[in-house]
């Protein structure tokens, strides 16, 4: 057989993404993932007052930008060693929380499904209630979707004035802390959004749900009525009956750096990680989940356009200096993050695997990694956090009146390094910070993308994405929707990967 390169451009991600596929026959045999712009956010801030990350990193995109407020707030607290209030931890994870469950809903049903109406799959038994409920903009789930995730979002601007790019948290707290009306208001908006969670997308109740806790129990709850009409019915029936859980494996570690911070336990000296759900690596080949180490973090930028430098870096000592060149070997603007020399994947089937979720352990385990089962994942993570976001406000109506800003003393933010990290709506978001002299002298961002979407490494290790394609036989390759279905699986956020340089026109397939 012939070798031959498509050139592919994604569109329904967040920014701007390229594949390139190497063909031998039908079947992918090398995969390079482009991201076509430059990100400079780390050399904005060189030279910076430490606390303008927070007005300058929420930006960094339009979808998490509370999940980089958080991070950059984390940081600068770890680097200060200052305490927090539990009143200001609470409002700042419903917060996350409310963006998380935006970010995945809208996913689910404006970016993944659509690809389930193209005419290639018009012979499928269930292809008409497929367009139904999911064909873009006009679908039964499209629609109710713009609107429960529209208001879900409303609980951000309760606290931050805006969404996104809001600036209210600060180290030490939050702006402003919550009233009883406050509280009413977010009731109100996490009660509709569970109602309608229950009603459209599992059609049960969220305990109910929350119960499976095996394959065997899911598959038994998907046949019965109305479970398998639910939008998540549709999406795994369909799914499977396309193959999509027989694709897109890729990695086999999962790295979560840890879910929502404990308001108890994030206080100084911030040595353990404090999420209501683990951080961890976890092995898919034999279900072990070894402790999270920030320490092993580093990047590569052997196949990048950064200035070169051997081997990876931890963040505290990385450097993001661009260097085109177009002509060689290097073929992106993402960095190359490993754990150890471990390639990873994070995401909510990461965050779920070490948070101990048995439902999700058990398909694992069933079936291995697959694009299917990454995207259940996001959904099955939606009903967890909705159920999380009643505990929370629960607890913070115990908290009202309590403070909700502990100002940092004079001179806490001159000098010293940092480090914040949350799990975002795509998986694990880290910022590292160094201030020397009252002034930023270093940032790193390493991004949930640029886990995934990592090109190869220094030893020559593919990334995450780019595995999860090779091996993949493709019906026809002059529209390889097999691609877009495993990338999309990942939630792709190219705008937090990368930024601001342009790029010259390729020949490209649309998918």
């Amino acid at each position: 057989m012939s070798r031959t390169t498509l050139n592919i451009d994604l569109n329904r991600v967040e920014g701007d993404l390229e594949f390139q596929v190497d063909l031998d026959g039908n079947r992918v045999v090398d995969a390079r993932c482009v991201g076509t712009l430059f990100r400079g956010f780390e050399q904005l801030l060189i030279g910076r007052a430490p606390k303008d990350g927070l007005v300058i990193t929420p930006r960094v995109c339009g979808i998490c930008g509370t999940a980089h407020l958080y991070t950059a707030a984390l940081a600068l607290e770890r680097m200060a060693q200052l305490p927090v209030s539990p009143h200001a931890t609470l409002v700042r994870n419903l917060c996350l929380m409310a963006e998380n469950v935006q970010s995945d809903l809208r996913q689910s049903f404006l970016f993944f499904t659509p690809d389930f109406v193209h005419p290639r799959y018009a012979a499928q038994p269930l292809f008409a209630d497929i367009e139904a409920a999911f064909a873009p903009m006009k679908g039964r789930i499209v629609r109710s979707t713009l609107a429960a995730s529209r208001k879900v979002v409303e609980l951000v601007a309760i606290y931050g004035g805006q969404w996104p790019h809001s600036s209210y948290m600060l180290p030490g707290g939050i702006t402003r802390g919550a009233t009883a009306r406050d509280l009413m208001d977010c009731q109100d908006i996490v009660d509709r959004t569970i109602e309608w969670y229950e009603l459209d997308v599992i059609g049960d109740s969220l305990d109910n749900w929350l119960a499976l806790d095996s394959a065997d129990a899911f598959f038994s709850w998907l046949d019965a009525a109305p479970h398998a009409a639910s939008a998540l019915g549709l999406l795994t029936r369909f799914a499977r009956a396309i193959g999509l859980h027989h694709i897109g494996a890729g990695a086999r570690y999962f790295l979560s750096a840890g879910s929502w911070h404990d308001p108890l336990r994030w206080q100084p000296p911030y040595g353990e990680p404090a999420g209501l759900l683990p951080a961890g690596l976890y092995h898919a080949d034999h279900g072990q989940l070894d402790a999270f180490n920030p320490d092993i973090i580093n990047e590569h930028v052997r196949h990048s356009w950064y200035r070169p430098y051997p081997g990876g870096r931890h963040p505290y000592i990385g450097e993001t200096v661009p260097d085109y060149q177009p002509d060689t070997d290097r073929y992106t603007w993402a960095k190359a993050p490993r754990y150890g020399d471990k390639v990873i994947e994070t995401g909510p089937l990461a965050e779920l695997l070490t948070g101990g979720d048995q439902l999700i352990v058990s398909l694992l385990a069933l079936e291995g990694p697959n694009a299917w089962l990454r995207q259940f994942a996001r959904l099955r993570r939606t009903g967890l956090t909705l159920h999380l976001m009643k505990q929370h406000l629960a607890e913070l109506a115990r908290q009202l009146g309590t403070p909700h800003y502990l100002p940092p003393p004079a001179g806490a933010l001159d000098q010293g390094e940092g480090y914040g990290l949350v799990q975002a709506a795509r998986g694990s978001l880290g910022h590292w910070i160094q201030v020397t002299d009252g002034r930023i002298s270093r940032y790193q961002i390493v991004t949930p993308t640029a886990w995934n979407a990592s090109p190869k490494d220094s030893a020559g290790q593919h990334g995450h994405w780019e595995e999860s394609v090779i091996g993949v036989e493709l019906a026809d390759p002059a529209d390889p929707i097999e691609i877009g279905h495993i990338v999309r699986s990942h939630d792709p956020c190219l705008v937090c990967t990368v930024h601001f340089v342009g790029r010259a026109e390729r020949h490209r397939y649309g998918v």
